[in-house]
C-alpha cells in the first residue's frame, strides 16, 4: 500500500492546486460547516484553470453537454430529497447510476460535483441520479445514509418515471459519497432487496482512523488531509459507537460476501488511498468481482477534473468500461465502446439544460 519515497503530484493537478491557493481558501477544520459550504472550491479553482488556458489557446470546455437535465424531489425518511437527472443522447429505455457526491458528509453539493456527472452520462451512456442527501451536523449519522437508500429504493421503483431499466441500476460515490455506495450495497443484502449491478468506489471515505500508511505519508497532502478528515468524521457521527456501525464505516463489516461488483479508483497522493485498497482486497477476498487502479500523480477531487486533468479524463473511461460491463446486454451489443467514444472526444452535439 505505501509509496517508496515521496511523490510529488503532476504539473496538471499542480496547476490546480496553485490556482486555488491563490483564492487563500482557510482551513475547512477551523470553520463551522456552514461558513465552509461558503468557500471557494477546487471546481472554482477548475475554472480558473481554464480561463488561463484559454487565454494562451483553444481549449475544451468545461460544461460537457448531455441530452438532458432535470430535478425531482422525491419523499425520504426526513422529509424531501432532491434529485439531479442527468440523461445520455439517444433514444430507448436507458441503465441508471445513482451518484452520490463528496465533501466529508459536511459540505460539498450537487453543483460542486456536475462535472463528474456529466462525464460519467456520456461516457457509460446511462443516466445518472444525482442525490442531494441530507448533511450533517445538522443532520448526523445516519441521516445521509437513510436518504442515499431511500433513493436507490425509489429509483427502483420508479424507473419508468425517468426511462431507465430497473436491472440495470450502479451506485456511484465519491469520497464521502463513496461511502454511501458501498453502505447501500452493505444494506440491499441485510434486507434482502437487489443489489445494485455495479458500484463505483472513488476514492471512498470508509473509516474514521486515521493511522494507515497514506494517512501518515500524506497527513498535510492538499486539498484533503488528515485535520480535515478528523473534522469531517467528528461532525458526522453521533458518538464513537457509531464508527462501528458498518453502515457508517464500511471498512468495518464483518462480511462482504455477496456483494455488487466493485470498481475502485484511487489517487495515489490521497490520505484514503490505503482505506480504499483495503476495502478493495477484502471484497476480493470474500469472492466479489474487483477492479482496482491507483492513478499515479494527482490528488483526491481529480476524478471530475478530466477537462484540465488527464489522469481525470482517464478514470472516468475506466469508471464508464466497468459500468458498461455491467450493463451489457449480450442480444444488443455495440462494438464501439461509448467510454472509448468519450476519449476520443464529445463531438459537436449541442445541449440541453
Amino acid at each position: 500500500m505505501g509509496h517508496e519515497g515521496k511523490r510529488e503530484v503532476n504539473r496538471q493537478m499542480q496547476d490546480v492546486l496553485d490556482h486555488y491557493a491563490k483564492m487563500n481558501p482557510l482551513p475547512v477544520e477551523t470553520l463551522t460547516p456552514v461558513m465552509a459550504r461558503q468557500q471557494a472550491e477546487l471546481r472554482d479553482a477548475v475554472m480558473a484553470t481554464i480561463n488561463d488556458h484559454t487565454a494562451k489557446r483553444a481549449f475544451i470546455g468545461v460544461l460537457e453537454p448531455v441530452a438532458h437535465v432535470e430535478h425531482l424531489c422525491i419523499a425520504g425518511p426526513g422529509g424531501q430529497i432532491l434529485l439531479r437527472i442527468y440523461s445520455p443522447f439517444g433514444e430507448g429505455i436507458k441503465p441508471a447510476a445513482l451518484y452520490f457526491h463528496g465533501g466529508g458528509m459536511v459540505i460539498g453539493s450537487l453543483n460542486t460535483y456536475d462535472a463528474s456527472c456529466r462525464s460519467l452520462c456520456n461516457a457509460a451512456e446511462c443516466v445518472i441520479v444525482s442525490v442531494a442527501y441530507r448533511q450533517a451536523p445538522e443532520h448526523r449519522y445516519p441521516a445521509a445514509a437513510e436518504d442515499a437508500f431511500a433513493a436507490y429504493q425509489w429509483v427502483l421503483q420508479n424507473s419508468a418515471e425517468i426511462n431507465v431499466d430497473p436491472t440495470r441500476v450502479a451506485v456511484i460515490g465519491e469520497s464521502a459519497g463513496g461511502n454511501l455506495a458501498a453502505g447501500i450495497c452493505l444494506r440491499a443484502k441485510m434486507e434482502d432487496i437487489p443489489q445494485p449491478i455495479h458500484q463505483v468506489l472513488i476514492y471512498p471515505m470508509l473509516d474514521a482512523r486515521f493511522d494507515s500508511p497514506s494517512y501518515l505519508e500524506h497527513e498535510h497532502a492538499k486539498p484533503l488531509n488528515k485535520a480535515m478528515m478528523q473534522y469531517f468524521w467528528a461532525h458526522y457521527l453521533r458518538h464513537e459507537a457509531d464508527a462501528q456501525d458498518p453502515l457508517a464505516c464500511p471498512l468495518r463489516a464483518a462480511n462482504l460476501t455477496g456483494l455488487s461488483p466493485a470498481t475502485v479508483i484511487l489517487a495515489e497522493i490521497d490520505p484514503l488511498r490505503c482505506d480504499g485498497k483495503d476495502y478493495a482486497d477484502r471484497l476480493r477476498a470474500s469472492g466479489v468481482d474487483v477492479d482496482v487502479q491507483t492513478f499515479d500523480g494527482v490528488s483526491h477531487e481529480f476524478f471530475g477534473m478530466g477537462a484540465i486533468v488527464t489522469e481525470g479524463k482517464r478514470a472516468v473511461v475506466f469508471a464508464a468500461e466497468r459500468l458498461e460491463d455491467a450493463f451489457e446486454e449480450p442480444e444488443d451489443m455495440d462494438f464501439t465502446p461509448s467510454a472509448i467514444r468519450y476519449e476520443e472526444g464529445l463531438g459537436n452535439r449541442a445541449a440541453s439544460f
